[in-house]
């Protein structure tokens, strides 16, 4: 465990195409075993994160390779923040539907948030949507 007085940042540009998945997961197996990350919350983070990530590039970017979406990492005494951003216009995160309901539990897509929410220690959004925000206490 690592604890610091300022905080630690780190930052990922990835263009928005599949294989910046890759990049992602390379640089999260980087931090992780940099900050001595156990083996769950390393797989709460790449899975969180890679849900965060492509949400950004498809309904974000619209998956046009020109439009980047941004990972920042801040680590700072036990808390790690990841924010990911992109040049999308956003949506409205109030209006998110639960995909655990029968009407919703069929449909294909509609779960990344979901998981961020359980698999992480917080999750927020900033106006207009198109920032959020995954905290983890390590």
């Amino acid at each position: 465990m690592i604890s610091t007085a300022k905080p630690i940042i780190q930052q990922l540009l990835l263009p928005s195409e599949p294989k910046s998945l890759l990049s992602l997961e390379s640089w999260v197996n980087s931090l992780c075993e940099t900050y001595n990350i156990s083996v769950e919350i390393y797989g709460n983070i790449l899975i969180s994160l890679s849900e965060a990530v492509n949400n950004a590039m498809s309904h974000g970017n619209g998956n046009i390779f020109e439009k980047n979406t941004l990972v920042v990492s801040s680590l700072n005494k036990n808390k790690l923040v990841f924010t990911i951003s992109d040049q999308g216009s956003g949506f409205d995160f109030s209006q998110l539907p639960d995909p655990t309901s029968p009407e919703n539990i069929e449909k294909p897509q509609g779960r990344g948030i979901f998981l961020m929410n359980h698999l992480s220690d917080g999750v927020s959004f900033e106006e207009p949507g198109n920032k959020v925000e995954i905290t983890f206490q390590i």
